[in-house]
């Protein structure tokens, strides 16, 4: 007897990933994956190709798939030429060339009050700035702009279309008001070609992208005809994943490091510190990003030529502090801080903390202090819980747990189910085979806890916070 399940995906800068769960019970039963380049502009046909490859390895013979829908990293720019082809690689939200656009469009409009969001170098319309500021030319052949996950939906679909969360990142979707800004974007672009450009419909959270068409079916292995589900951005995706109800705060832990809490409120921060996004529920996303989270962990680990794994232990197994090594983990750029020029930098080398243990111990203190500082803006705009809920790659190790709580003095948990962003997508994907609203699904499948971790008395001292806020000032003085 053929099992039914929906598909989930998470296209995010490593990889793709693809999660098959269950209808019946909600649990995942496969997965797939392929990897990305990992830099900071990539092709949108590479990502159509991983899909590819990370589905057909998520497909059992016995599998009845029902329903997909696509989760996938924020902000980058898919630029469209009148017959659905990318004109350009896509910047993604971590190439930061468009910082003087974003400051350009920012002393123009009020961005915070429109969009919920002043501009920093991630928010896509400050790359199609960019684009029309380097290169002219090749806006002209532009016909539609998207995000990746549209770009995704609309190659399984034919139909361009996204979703409030998705739309949130844009910088020209509006989500106090629901509606495109064309006005925002004639800033970016021109008046005229304001008007002409292609932008996605924005579904509601229940509402079908459309259906599997039967050249994206023959590609992927998929029947054709199954409904796609809206989808949404990564970090909203991760929401649904473990079921997040309103007030919960998130943080995730991947190339990039989150903190968000749903909310059934918009916000609007001036500082541009905190995001006033939607989520992809019909309420609203709240959220503080740092451009450097594992790999800064990852990057020193290679240099010392340590594994992964080798140097999470080896930094766990060391006191914070790093033995007077401070770290902070700027390698390309930053924006929460907003600092999109600053590099790396390390402070207090002396040959007793020349040590792997210490240099891989500093670059863990360095981003849980960032994400501290992340939670710190969100709470100045009364966005507050008592505990963190982490996802992400890095939420599977105890060092990265540990340091986590211990800088943000929170107890943290990791919820079960795995792949928290492709999982999300895949209950999106249920609830429309099933014909329920998605919050029913999520909170019907919503995953147990797994694992705990408080922070232990007199460790936030360790992190030196206040010494680490006057450096970040130092360096939004220099510019």
């Amino acid at each position: 007897m053929a099992r039914e399940v929906a598909l989930g995906v998470d296209s995010s800068t490593q990889s793709t990933k693809v999660v098959a769960v269950d209808l019946a019970t909600g649990e995942t039963v496969a997965e797939g994956r392929a990897a990305h380049s990992g830099e900071d502009t990539q092709h949108p046909e590479a990502w159509w190709a991983a899909l590819g490859e990370a589905t057909r390895a998520a497909l059992r013979p016995d599998f009845a798939v029902r329903a997909i829908a696509v989760g996938a990293q924020q902000h980058g720019l898919v630029a469209l030429d009148a017959n659905g082809t990318p004109v350009i690689p896509a910047p993604l939200w971590n190439n930061t060339a468009s910082a003087p656009d974003a400051e350009r469009l920012n002393a123009a409009a009020d961005f915070p009050a429109a969009v919920g969001s002043r501009l920093v170098a991630s928010f896509t319309i400050t790359k199609l700035a960019h684009l029309a500021r380097t290169r002219p030319e090749l806006l002209a052949t532009v016909d539609a702009v998207c995000l990746p996950h549209d770009y995704l939906t609309f190659r399984l679909t034919g139909r361009l279309a996204t979703d409030r969360g998705e739309a949130s990142g844009s910088g020209w979707w509006s989500p106090a008001e629901g509606r495109h800004r064309r006005d925002l974007l004639a800033l970016a672009v021109g008046a005229e070609t304001a008007e002409r450009l292609r932008l996605p419909d924005v579904l509601g959270p229940d509402e079908p992208a459309g259906a599997v068409g039967g050249e994206a079916a023959g590609e992927l292995g998929l029947p054709a005809g199954i409904p796609v589900g809206p989808g949404t951005g990564d970090n909203m995706a991760a929401a649904l994943g473990i079921g997040a109800a309103p007030g919960e705060m998130v943080i995730s832990l991947g190339t990039s490091g989150t903190a968000f809490a749903s909310s059934a409120h918009p916000t609007a921060d001036e500082t541009g510190e905190v995001a006033g996004f939607a989520d992809a529920t019909g309420r609203f996303l709240p959220l503080a990003c740092m451009l450097n989270c594992t790999r800064v962990v990852d990057t020193v680990a290679t240099l010392l030529g340590i594994e992964r794994d080798a140097a999470l232990d080896r930094a766990g197994a060391a006191e914070p502090g790093a033995g007077g090594l401070l770290l902070m983990p700027y390698l390309a750029g930053e924006r929460t801080p907003n600092l999109p020029r600053a590099t790396g930098s390390v402070l207090g080398l002396t040959a007793a903390s020349a040590t792997p243990e210490h240099l891989v111990r500093a670059a863990l203190d360095g981003v849980a202090a960032g994400l501290a500082y992340c939670v710190e803006a969100l709470a100045r705009l009364g966005v507050r819980a008592p505990a963190v809920t982490l996802v992400g790659g890095g939420s599977q190790h105890g060092a990265w747990r540990q340091a986590v709580a211990d800088a943000t003095g929170l107890t943290v948990s990791v919820r079960g189910g795995g792949e928290h962003a492709a999982r999300g997508g895949a209950m999106q994907a249920a609830a429309i085979a099933l014909g329920e609203p998605v919050d029913a699904t999520i909170g019907r499948w919503r995953p147990p806890v797994v694992a705990e971790t408080g922070p232990r008395p007199g460790m936030r001292e360790a992190f030196r916070l206040d010494e680490r806020r006057g450096l970040v000032e130092r360096l939004k003085g220099e510019g």
